[in-house]
């Protein structure tokens, strides 16, 4: 492929935009296969208590899953975006079998492992080549149907899995799709993608000159600090991605729990657990492009406080309607965050560095997810499940006020703060 056969923009793209809608739906739906059941595989099967020790499965799969991204980033910029895909696939492919044989939690611990290096390989990557394919103009867009796509995914495999779980039981049958969908997400990646670096060198050369700050060869050293910390833009983006991600793992980890705790079913904890994620993905189809027209900063800082208003809900109610509004108010929360913060990213990275610095941010974001879980496991041990709930709306809470205070509008013609 040379660069004058090849041109930006999503139209002109949309056969290899929408495989990687596909690819990424697949992405998506092996974490759904949790969504619902391990919590509760752990407290059935293995007999566990202490909600620290059943919450290790996320530990496992946060750590692994940011560690990776941050590489996935940085090797998609180095090697090429379509060989991470595909390792990531590879790696995915004894997931659902380790989990079926598993013996012992620590089986499931090592499942979530791999699962973790498979999606910030796979998602990271896809996120990348959506970034590179559209160019400058439709980022939020983009973000937008790749969000839309993965989190739909998440949220049809929660409720399919809890339902095959409430008639034929947490094991095996909930993960058997699994085996599919890594066969899926494999052949696709290998036999039909195609490799994006070369629109991101296009764009690159197009780029406006980069700020003294930004230079457009950066060291992998400056491009971590400088989307950990030194621009408060950055930092108040990664922030706000670390504690979404954080009360993503809190309710992962502890809304089977916590519902069940109050008698409710199997297959309505399974609506409510795919309730959240199916309007944080649909809604994703609108909020991704609303950010290109509106701007950045006050629908990431409004969606941070509708996610802990959610929250509130879901932890004072007592009832399936009331926890029902909880969720859906946290998936729309989400969803105003999520393809946001991708499309802010992209607006102030380099093309040249633009992978690393997702893999940065997204290496922050979902350490979120083995923070929020280690830290709902402690404060469930000690004061109970609603507690642990209660503070990880209030850091939601606060984490919004940082985006209001210290963040910049990052679209240009917006340009406003």
């Amino acid at each position: 492929m040379t660069q004058t056969s090849i041109r930006l923009g999503l139209r002109e793209n949309w056969q290899q935009f929408t495989l990687l809608i596909i690819v990424n739906a697949f992405v998506g739906a092996m974490v759904g296969l949790e969504r619902t059941i391990v919590p509760l595989l752990a407290a059935e099967d293995f007999n566990l208590v202490s909600r620290t020790v059943i919450l290790s499965f996320l530990i496992s799969f946060g750590v692994v899953k940011a560690i990776t991204n941050l590489f996935a980033g940085r090797l998609g910029d180095k090697v090429g975006r379509k060989p991470v895909l595909i390792v990531g696939w590879l790696i995915a492919l004894p997931i659902p079998i380790l989990i079926i044989l598993a013996p012992s939690w620590g089986w499931v611990v090592f499942a979530n492992v791999l699962l973790g290096i498979n999606q910030g390989l796979c998602w990271s990557t896809t996120v990348i080549m959506k970034i590179d394919l559209v160019g400058p103009k439709q980022r939020g867009l983009a973000m937008g149907l790749n969000e839309f796509a993965g989190y739909l995914a998440v949220s049809l495999s929660a409720l399919a899995t809890g339902y095959i779980a409430a008639t034929y039981g947490i094991r095996p049958y909930p993960f058997y799709p699994g085996l599919l969908f890594a066969a899926l997400g494999l052949l696709l990646s290998v036999f039909f993608v195609r490799e994006t670096r070369p629109y991101t060198q296009l764009e690159a050369q197009t780029a406006p000159a980069a700020n003294s700050e930004q230079e457009e060869h950066l060291s992998f050293k400056a491009v971590f600090l400088l989307t950990s910390w030194k621009d408060k833009t950055l930092f108040s983006i990664s922030q706000a991605g670390l504690v979404n991600n954080l009360n993503d793992g809190m309710i992962w980890g502890l809304l089977p729990l916590f519902l069940a705790g109050y008698g409710v079913p199997l297959k309505r904890i399974a609506i409510l657990a795919a309730m959240y994620p199916a309007v944080w993905g649909i809604s994703q189809l609108f909020t991704g492009a609303l950010s290109d027209r509106i701007g950045r900063k006050w629908l990431i800082a409004s969606g941070m406080f509708m996610q802990a208003v959610g929250i509130g809900l879901v932890v004072i109610g007592r009832s399936f309607g009331v926890w029902l509004a909880g969720v859906f108010l946290l998936g729309m929360g989400t969803a105003m965050v999520y393809p946001t913060l991708l499309a802010a990213i992209s607006d102030v990275a380099h093309p040249v560095w633009r992978g690393s610095a997702v893999g940065v941010y997204r290496l922050w974001r979902d350490l979120g997810y083995a923070i929020g879980a280690l830290m709902a496991g402690v404060i469930a041990d000690a004061l109970g499940i609603p507690a642990a709930i209660a503070v990880i709306g209030g850091l939601t809470l606060f984490s919004s006020l940082i985006v209001v205070g210290v963040m910049q509008e990052t679209l240009p013609e917006k340009g406003i703060t």
